[in-house]
């Protein structure tokens, strides 16, 4: 199935987005609309740092183990995502670039490695519904990252 992208910029610095992205129980803050009970293992942060979480998104709900496997600080946080039973496998890989003006661009890509047989015979409601929910998470992410993290000229 092909990925999904979706992008926002934000005020803060690289390092000042990778500081805030890189604990996992921050993540919690901005995808709790669609990601639940969230359990966490592992490091706080970093690679290792590991949450399992129930995902109800079109209609279904599903458990997933999200497991953070790269880190480039401050550009670049790769997640292994694990649900339906072993069935689905994905990666999600947040870039965050500086911009020119200030402040940072960030990009979430979630790639499916394995997709269930319903997943890719009906990828495209499923590609939309994932830029959909994604697309709710970084307007959720700046918010949060605005309560959280000052601008980068303050």
């Amino acid at each position: 199935m092909k990925s999904v992208t979706v992008s926002i910029d934000v005020p803060q610095t690289p390092e000042q987005v990778y500081g805030f992205l890189d604990v996992m129980a921050h993540h919690e803050r901005f995808t709790n609309h669609y990601l639940t009970d969230w359990r966490f293992s592992g490091p706080s942060r970093g690679v290792g740092s590991c949450a399992t979480v129930t995902a109800a998104l079109g209609g279904t709900k599903t458990d997933v183990t999200i497991k953070v496997i790269e880190a480039d600080m401050p550009r670049r946080i790769v997640e292994r995502n694990v649900s339906a039973a072993g069935r689905r496998l994905a990666h999600g890989t947040y870039v965050i670039e500086p911009q020119r003006t200030g402040g940072s661009h960030v990009s979430f890509t979630y790639t499916w490695v394995h997709a269930p047989v319903a997943d890719r015979l009906l990828a495209p409601v499923v590609r939309a519904t994932m830029r959909r929910a994604n697309r709710a998470v970084m307007r959720r992410l700046a918010t949060e990252l605005t309560r959280h993290v000052a601008p980068a000229d303050s």
